[in-house]
């Protein structure tokens, strides 16, 4: 098969769409046709390195992709050839203590199909089919290749951890991004008054488009300030905060007494200052998240498909033209979700 593949970790030049040995599924897993992909920060970081994640190389990205059965494992009843399936990147042992007790994503053994293992950006993949969820008839590829990873981020976010309530004010940052635009809708759907940040006016307005009631460009503007001008001096009940060390001491700022912050990523480092005095103080909490259990999945993504929430998708790549991809994510090239989708598909 062909796949975006690199065999050592760097900039997007290491990246190539090339010859790949065919998966050879496990009994527990499913051959998937892969008809769209497509990338989040997450591969970008995979490509350059991270600490601690020692990849058998050569290594296939991607953590998101959909596409259709091809052939199932022995022991898998769930699915059959002929499918529509995506894939949910969130792997759990099934048996240690916090599995048992019901939340995957606090497994001792969590890992992410495209960071810890070869991913899915290819012609085909082998993925166990406790990870792959149905895609009904008519939601197009693209939609359901590109859906799953932010989505169900930014529901356990908001919907889990943090609790939003009709009425609350959530504070969206970086809301062009994937999660980011995910997180927007999702508090709009929770009922929450939305302020939003990104870098142009073009993409602050698609996030009024997506439901922000306040736009916040912060090339221009201080958003800590601009958040106190709004609310009154008040602040926010909730700010979703996936950037990292950049903002973080902007975010304790945003927030009102007793106010969460939510974090999933930390894009712009992971050890940023870090205002104790205003925590305590303030009585704020300071909330972590990863991914979603598969109820969660099976929440949002309903919610997906019905069209209740939309997933936006900047371009539509061959994967031949990964590293363009990638390059577009690093430059911040737009709002939402870059595709990509096999050379043969096209």
């Amino acid at each position: 098969m062909q796949a975006v593949q690199f065999s050592e970790h760097g900039d997007t030049d290491v990246l190539e769409y090339g010859e790949f040995a065919d998966p050879d599924p496990d009994d527990d897993e499913v051959l998937v046709d892969v008809k769209a992909a497509a990338l989040n920060h997450l591969d970008v970081w995979t490509r350059r390195g991270l600490p601690g994640i020692d990849l058998e190389m050569p290594h296939i990205p991607g953590s998101d992709a959909a596409g259709v059965v091809e052939s199932v494992g022995d022991d898998v009843s769930r699915f059959e050839p002929g499918d529509r399936v995506a894939v949910s990147a969130g792997v759990s042992c099934g048996h240690c203590e916090f599995c048992r007790d019901g939340d995957p994503t606090l497994c001792v053994n969590f890992h992410i199909i495209g960071e810890h293992v070869r991913g899915v950006h290819a012609e085909q993949a082998a993925v166990p089919a406790d990870n792959l969820v149905p895609v009904p008839d008519g939601v197009d590829w693209e939609v359901a290749g590109s859906t799953s990873l932010v989505f169900q981020t930014a529901w356990r976010m908001l919907m889990t951890r943090a609790e939003v309530k009709p009425g609350e004010t959530v504070l969206v940052l970086g809301a062009s991004g994937g999660v980011g635009h995910a997180a927007l809708q999702i508090a709009k759907y929770a009922g929450a008054e939305v302020y939003a940040t990104a870098s142009s006016e073009v993409k602050l307005e698609y996030a009024r488009e997506l439901g922000a009631d306040e736009v916040i460009n912060y090339e221009n503007e201080d958003f800590a300030d601009e958040i106190r001008d709004l609310t009154g001096r008040r602040g926010v009940d909730v700010v979703v905060d996936h950037v990292g060390a950049a903002t973080w001491q902007n975010s304790l700022a945003s927030l009102a007494k007793g106010g969460r912050v939510v974090t999933c990523g930390a894009t712009t480092g992971p050890n940023p200052e870090t205002d104790i005095n205003r925590i305590f103080w303030n009585q704020l909490n300071v909330l972590g998240s990863t991914m979603g259990t598969p109820g969660e999945v099976d929440d949002v993504l309903e919610l997906v498909w019905e069209g209740h929430l939309e997933p936006r998708v900047r371009d539509t790549l061959p994967m031949s033209e990964a590293s363009r991809a990638h390059e577009m994510l690093e430059n911040r090239e737009g709002f939402g979700k870059v595709v990509v989708v096999p050379d043969s598909e096209l």
